[in-house]
């Protein structure tokens, strides 16, 4: 394999910003040093750019099953979008039908994902627990490498993928005597079920009413009572797409008090409010996806949470759906519209330019946020998330000076609208190189039949 020298960047880490060079061989950084030359190496001149580690996106969902079809991106197209904003490994999900156990609907979802042309793992989620689901979260962790199991809260029903109480206390029981991590998407369904059925009896069916049907209070519930319920289990618990200041308040205490709670949050909570749902039909309902997008003074909370790591994760929850199939479906109906939007190919961009410009985080918590902190909470740890010799050369090349109008009408992502529409970034990834391997630069992927590799994680140790 050839060599790569990559001369002139600042690197910068969740640790440290400097000066130096890098030489790529054989799928991993070989070595760091100034002034590195080496015979017969590709050149990549990165003055006056930023050098990152290859960012992790620890929560997408490529093709995703719904009754509106499949979201729109899937593993080749969602993972072309990832890697064209600087996303160099993604975590998806497994998510078994009821009555289906967790190997086959991993081996089923990994033949799904073969697709991808950058690596990526996979947590497992537990839809119902079953007299063998112990035995077979165990064997996920072992066997397959997914030691994260996701836990929704909401979503409940015959054909839900929503967990009651009862479940949910012997998952995270199960999980605390594995060693295994559970993630938690925190809604409390029962209310939510309740408004939903509440708004469109009474003829109030438009999106504005889908952010009215999950309130704050929703989702500040069921955070208070997971936390409550994996303080006795002794369970880690890591809280997906936190998006209120009560939510976050809770999480703080957990944490202060000494329990393994991690949060994450996503870019739509930290550059959008609310307002997005009262426009007409076309133009609310891409931002339809759970939980909502929250008023206005949340965002302040939540960026102070990223400052003091309350919040420790920007993943994003990409799952785009196309207004014209599929959102559609529920121009009648807000109950009926597919809940989901794509953010993997701006992640970085948005963050950089509304957090780092603008003084909210530093360069090296943007960093720790979207890299180094998923690899280790995740078990991708000391293979990915930094910059360090004996690491994946995943790396993304960052110019600082590039600006650029978000649209649907240049992205990568497959789907026709884009909840960014018209928010202008400035920064972009100019090279992306995922296992020693330029996979994008300058606006343009290099080969698409590229493949990247499925990474077993091991059991992680809180």
């Amino acid at each position: 394999m050839s060599k790569i020298i990559i001369k002139n960047g600042t690197l910068v880490t969740s640790e440290k910003t400097f000066e130096s060079d890098i030489l790529i061989s054989n799928g991993l950084i070989i070595k760091i040093s100034e002034s590195i030359s080496e015979n017969g190496a590709e050149i990549i001149d990165a003055t006056g750019k930023y050098i990152f580690p290859g960012a992790i996106d620890a929560h997408v969902h490529f093709a995703l099953p719904t009754p509106a079809g499949n979201s729109s991106d899937d593993f080749f197209t969602g993972s072309k979008a990832a890697v064209s904003g600087g996303t160099t490994t993604f975590i998806d999900f497994v998510t078994p039908q009821k009555g289906e156990s967790l190997l086959d609907a991993f081996d089923k979802r990994l033949k799904e994902a073969e697709n991808s042309i950058i690596d990526f793992g996979l947590h497992s989620s537990i839809t119902e627990f079953t007299k063998t689901t112990l035995d077979e979260m165990l064997l996920c962790a072992d066997e397959k490498g997914t030691p994260s199991f996701k836990t929704y809260l909401a979503y409940k029903g015959k054909n839900g993928v929503g967990i009651d109480d009862d479940d949910f206390l012997k998952v995270l029981d199960s999980a605390a005597k594995i060693g295994a991590l559970v993630t938690v998407h925190a809604e409390q369904g029962d209310l939510i079920n309740f408004l939903r059925q509440k708004y469109v009896s009474e003829g109030r069916t438009s999106p504005e009413y889908h952010p009215k049907s999950r309130p704050p209070e929703a989702e500040a519930d069921a955070v208070n009572r997971a936390i409550t319920f994996a303080k006795f289990t002794e369970c880690p618990l890591y809280f997906v797409h936190v998006s209120t200041k009560q939510s976050l308040q809770l999480i703080a205490k957990a944490q202060q008090n000494g329990q393994k709670v991690f949060a994450e949050t996503c870019p739509h909570y930290l550059v959008l409010d609310e307002t997005v749902y009262n426009q007409k039909f076309e133009k609310s309902a891409p931002y339809v996806l759970s939980p909502p997008i929250r008023h206005k003074h949340h965002q302040k909370n939540i960026w102070k949470a990223l400052t003091d790591n309350v919040i420790q994760v920007a993943a994003t929850d990409h799952c785009p759906f196309n207004l014209k199939t599929q959102k559609e479906l529920g121009r009648h109906d807000f109950t009926k519209i597919p809940n989901g939007a794509g953010s993997v190919e701006f992640r970085l961009s948005l963050l950089y330019t509304y957090g780092v410009l603008e003084g909210k985080i530093s360069i090296n918590q943007f960093v720790d946020m979207c890299s180094t902190q998923p690899a280790k909470i995740f078990g991708l740890y000391p293979k990915k998330g930094d910059l360090k010799s004996g690491f994946d050369a995943d790396i993304v090349i960052w110019n600082p000076e590039t600006t650029r109008i978000l649209s649907a009408s240049d992205q990568f992502q497959n789907c026709d609208s884009n909840i960014y529409e018209g928010i202008s970034v400035k920064g972009s990834a100019e090279t992306v190189i995922a296992n020693g391997k330029v996979l994008f630069s300058n606006g343009k992927l290099f080969d698409e039949t590229i493949r990247g590799k499925y990474i077993f994680r091991e059991r992680m140790r809180f």
